[in-house]
Formats: C-alpha cells, sequence, structure tokens
C-alpha cells in the first residue's frame, strides 16, 4: 500500500515489536534482558529482532564471540519511533492507566515531568487535527481523495 502509515505499520506495527522498542528505549539491549522482562517465548523474539534488524531499527553488534552473543542497539531510524512510542504512552496513561501512569518522563534540562506536544515545525503553534489540511506530497501517486467528502487535498482534518 502506498502509504507512510501503512509503511511504518509493515515494519513495527506488531505488538512484539513496539515492547521491544519500548524496552530498547529504557535501555535494555540483549536478548536475555529482553525475554526475561516480556516474558515473550525465546523464537517470537528471535523473530522479531531479526525483523527489526532487518528493516534497519535496531543494530546487532557483537559482545561476545565464545559464545556468540549480542546487544541490540537502536539505530537512527529506530531512535526516530521514540515519538510514535511516546504518543502510544501518553493515550495509554490518560485512557487505560486508572491508577495513573506506571512511567513518567522527566526532562533531565528542567526537572519536570514532560508530556510531548505535537507543534508546528515552523511557528511553533500547537497542531490539532482541526488545525491542518491534507495536501498531496512529492511522493503521491494519484489525487488525494477524502472518503465521504468526495473532496481532494484541500480537505480540513487529517485522514
Amino acid at each position: 500500500m502506498h502509504c507512510s502509515v501503512a509503511q511504518c505499520l509493515e515494519v513495527v506495527g506488531e505488538w512484539w515489536s513496539m515492547l521491544v522498542l519500548r524496552d530498547a528505549f529504557l535501555g535494555v539491549s540483549r536478548f536475555d534482558d529482553f525475554q526475561e522482562r516480556l516474558g515473550i517465548s525465546r523464537n517470537i523474539l528471535n523473530q522479531r529482532l531479526n525483523r527489526l534488524v532487518e528493516f534497519g531499527v535496531l543494530a546487532k553488534v557483537p559482545y561476545s564471540e565464545h559464545p556468540p552473543r549480542y546487544d541490540y542497539r537502536l539505530t537512527d531510524k529506530g531512535r526516530d519511533l521514540w515519538p510514535v512510542l511516546t504518543a502510544m504512552r501518553q493515550w495509554g496513561d490518560r485512557h487505560a492507566a486508572p491508577e495513573g501512569p506506571p512511567l513518567q518522563v522527566v526532562h533531565k534540562a528542567c526537572g519536570s515531568v514532560a508530556e510531548a506536544a505535537l507543534t508546528c515545525s515552523v511557528c511553533g503553534e500547537p497542531l490539532d487535527p482541526r488545525d491542518v489540511r491534507v495536501v498531496a506530497g512529492p511522493g503521491a501517486m494519484e489525487p488525494l481523495v477524502v472518503a465521504g467528502r468526495g473532496g481532494t487535498s484541500g480537505h480540513r482534518g487529517a485522514s
């Protein structure tokens, strides 16, 4: 499917893959540590790690030759998923954590608990789906049609 959301989901849209990435952001890098923290079967974990390495989200770095052992480290491509995981965590904190957030993110510079906020990269204003309109980008292969409106790229709101 020619869609950036679909392409992202192709790489990381599976339950265990996102939890592996969550733990990688928390500093976990070794197979046995992932397996212990997640309670995932070794064969499923192996599949998920191999897939994340194949797509360049994690890098497999040897730390022992005998026996062969590896660290799994986030690549630049993997670190670019931090806002995705942060948005998912914040959604879960708001809508699925009745006792409150299981963890909080503290900004090192000011020491405050921080919430990530989507803002315009040009003017800095907060972004909401009602504040944007969708237009075809340079990679568009067909005219952008918004379902239910019969409209095209000038429709306000995200699709």
